[in-house]
């Protein structure tokens, strides 16, 4: 199994995640505030992210990226997502790229997705989730 993570309720009806290695978000369905399906979206945005971080700054440099924008179609009467289309945009305007470099580039963001990035192959297959409910009293 990977990292442990476990949710807790605050007073004020939102929830905070934590992990193993002290990771923290804020969660709930208010204005300002993730809800579970977004921080579904976050995880594919930000796995796309970080899979192509290198072949981005390897043509770009240090300490650029992308920007990942995602959206869903959301099915209500199975209350689940049915797609996710995930847009990658590099800003390479300063970089003076040539036509074949852009499509080098490209390529190779795509391959790094591709390859790396768990929460997009989660998605693409069947992913059973067991769950076990205990009561303590």
């Amino acid at each position: 199994m990977g990292k442990r993570l476990w949710v807790e309720r605050n007073k004020d009806g939102s929830w905070d995640a934590f992990s193993d290695d002290g990771a923290h978000i804020k969660f709930g369905k208010d204005r300002g505030q993730f809800t579970p399906g977004d921080l579904m979206k976050v995880a594919l945005a930000g796995c796309a992210a970080l899979s192509s971080q290198f072949a981005i700054e390897h043509t770009l440099g240090e300490g650029k990226g992308a920007k990942i924008v995602v959206d869903g179609s959301y099915d209500p009467e199975n209350d689940a997502y049915t797609a996710f289309e995930e847009h990658v945009v590099v800003d390479a305007a300063d970089a003076d790229l040539s036509e074949e470099d852009a499509a080098k580039l490209k390529e190779r963001i795509t391959r790094h997705i591709e390859k790396g990035c768990t929460v997009k192959h989660t998605y693409v297959q069947e992913t059973p989730v067991r769950m076990d409910v205990t009561i303590k009293h």
